[in-house]
């Protein structure tokens, strides 16, 4: 039988790790309207420090990164201070910690973002609701489309949004190119009716994560540097479009030349299958030679099988992380894990955050 790695040390010459077991990216929105993290997430990220790596929540870029309330940023000094504490809680504890990078792009609205407008490749909004500062819901905002002139200027805030991260102490950094944000919306072609260089082919809608990834990268290191990616997932109205595959192909070639340190794929399940097929992962690992790391409602049996694959390096989990902070102890001592309460995931405050009760 062949031995179980979900608990083994990974070791890798940029990045070694205790075990095998990611703590995912998820918004849990606790930190203030004006983004700086909360007292009470030093104690949740400080509890879940015995996984391999945490992900931090998506954190916002700029102040009209929109996406929801509460999110948590690092763009100003208040905030890189607050995320000092975190960092150094986490590392006091032997864990390792990236702060995953986003702004939301046309994913938002100007009364949680400061009365900016929101910003996109294409001046094309999102046919949803979204939760205001007043309690009610209302449509999202059409977004002003970013002048080629200005994407530079986007390309540098990410840039600088990374070396904020690197001075509150974190060990990497992750660019969020996925879920319908801001870099999702130029790859996608429904969001990204541009005529420029970044709009119309695969490699002009690729431009901008590409260019952010350089820049991040440059300022960084490539070894501190990761990607999340969410193919064949329809998120904020990006319906599948028939390039998909042969887009993220692409990019999949563009980041090895660059040599990050990580691809982090989202899957999820739907009627009992990963929504990114085995045959894109196979592929994947042909084209991509560093870290890939998979995420998408794996139980613990489900993470085993597909690390037994090699096909994938490390496996996130997301809400088993929210209920079982000791995660990682729970499975190395054949514990019972324990439920969670959906109604807390995106709100509230300490109930369902930090009040999750750790065995060992």
């Amino acid at each position: 039988m062949k031995q179980k790695k979900l608990l083994t040390p990974f070791l890798h010459q940029s990045l070694s790790l205790r075990n095998r077991i990611i703590m995912a990216p998820m918004n849990r929105r606790r930190a203030s309207l004006d983004g700086i993290p909360g007292e009470s997430m030093i104690t949740y990220y400080a509890q879940r420090a015995s996984a391999g790596l945490l992900i931090t929540d998506n954190t916002l870029v700029a102040s009209n990164g929109g996406e929801v309330l509460n999110t948590p940023a690092i763009y100003n000094d208040k905030q890189i201070q607050a995320w000092k504490k975190i960092t150094d809680a986490v590392h006091a504890k032997g864990g390792k910690i990236f702060v995953q990078l986003v702004h939301g792009g046309r994913v938002g609205h100007p009364s949680i973002q400061n009365e900016e407008s929101l910003i996109a490749p294409s001046a094309i909004g999102v046919k949803e609701t979204i939760h205001l500062p007043d309690g009610t819901y209302q449509p999202m905002a059409i977004p002003i489309a970013i002048k080629t002139t200005e994407i530079p200027d986007w390309v540098n805030i990410f840039k600088q949004a990374a070396i904020n991260a690197i001075n509150a102490g974190f060990d990497g950094v992750e660019i969020h190119g996925a879920h319908g944000f801001l870099i999702d919306q130029f790859i996608n072609p429904h969001s990204n009716l541009r005529t420029d260089q970044y709009g119309g082919s695969i490699e002009n809608r690729s431009r901008f994560l590409l260019e952010v990834v350089h820049g991040v990268a440059h300022a960084i290191g490539k070894d501190k540097t990761g990607v999340r990616l969410s193919p064949f997932r329809a998120l904020y109205d990006l319906k599948p479009y028939p390039e998909e595959l042969a887009t993220h192909q692409y990019i999949l070639d563009e980041l090895q030349k660059i040599n990050i340190l990580y691809v982090h794929f989202s899957s999820e399940v739907i009627n009992g299958a990963q929504s990114i097929p085995l045959d894109f992962l196979q592929d994947a690992r042909r084209r991509f030679k560093n870290l890939i790391i998979m995420a998408g409602g794996f139980t613990v049996k489900t993470a085993e099988e597909i690390l037994q694959t090699e096909l994938v390096d490390l496996v996130a989990f997301g809400r088993l992380f929210i209920s079982n902070p000791d995660l990682a102890e729970r499975i190395y001592h054949g514990l019972p894990l324990a439920s969670w309460d959906e109604s807390t995931f995106y709100h509230g405050g300490d109930q369902g955050y930090i009040d999750y009760i750790k065995l060992l």
